[in-house]
């Protein structure tokens, strides 16, 4: 069993139980680690206390991650209240108006889908640094939308290539202070943010059909990786993207 005992980490993007995080965060407070839950706005504050109520020790933490002073007003109460921390998942995406095609992205939507989507990533990584002073574990999720076509994903495809290539660069930038940053490429899951995604079905039914282990993924199974991958179990893996899809990205036609 991997022992997170002592660690201390932060999660953002956990929504609901439906979310890819909350699978997440299970694995991770199993293990032992001390949770701290952030969410965006006082319209989520409720959703994400209940969620923490089912997890030993967890706490709540208000953050929107597209304003710079609510990142550091975050990190300061985190190390207020932890003193340091360990593990940093980072488990948010969001494209306004994703049913339009790459050809026909706005510019300001171009912009807000790369903001929240990749440059949070880089906004929390330097945030969370002087807190992750004895090393430590940033991950994020990504999708496989990021290196091939997928109807209606459109402009997130192109946010979470970017959000991919910050992963690359972190991790160059982070290494020697003994931080590793990496990426799970999970397979498509029925969450909130996938109904934004038109004919989503269709996508579970191709997995489905043609992975290798012909069905699915569950957040239980990214959740696992997750574990892996911020453990010291995976201490020389950094700057890599991890798929947990069913063996999907290894197939064509």
């Amino acid at each position: 069993m991997i022992d997170l005992k002592g660690k201390v980490a932060v999660i953002f993007g956990l929504a609901n139980k439906r979310s890819i995080a909350w699978g997440i965060a299970q694995k991770l407070s199993e293990a032992g680690a001390t949770l701290a839950i952030c969410y965006q706005n006082e319209r989520l504050q409720r959703d994400a206390e209940e969620l923490a109520a089912e997890l030993p020790h967890a706490k709540t933490f208000r953050c929107d991650v597209a304003i710079d002073a609510d990142i550091d007003a975050v990190f300061e109460q985190l190390k207020a209240t932890y003193g340091k921390l360990d593990i940093l998942v980072h488990s948010i995406g969001f494209a306004p108006n994703i049913k339009n095609t790459v050809l026909q992205t706005a510019r300001e939507d171009f912009r807000i889908a790369h903001d929240i989507s990749a440059y949070s990533l880089i906004a929390l990584a330097r945030a969370a640094e002087p807190l992750m002073s004895e090393g430590g574990s940033i991950l994020t999720l990504t999708y496989y939308g990021s290196e091939k076509v997928f109807p209606n994903y459109n402009i997130m495809g192109v946010a979470k290539a970017a959000l991919e290539a910050a992963v690359r660069y972190l991790a160059a930038d982070l290494g020697a202070k003994k931080l590793r940053v990496n990426a799970i490429s999970a397979g498509p899951i029925k969450t909130l943010a996938a109904r934004g995604i038109s004919d989503f079905t269709k996508i579970l039914n191709a997995v489905e059909e043609r992975a290798p282990l012909h069905r699915n993924v569950e957040t239980a199974e990214v959740g696992n990786a997750a574990l892996f991958l911020v453990s010291d179990l995976s201490s020389g893996i950094t700057g890599e993207i991890t798929f947990v899809d069913c063996g999907y990205n290894v197939t064509g036609l």
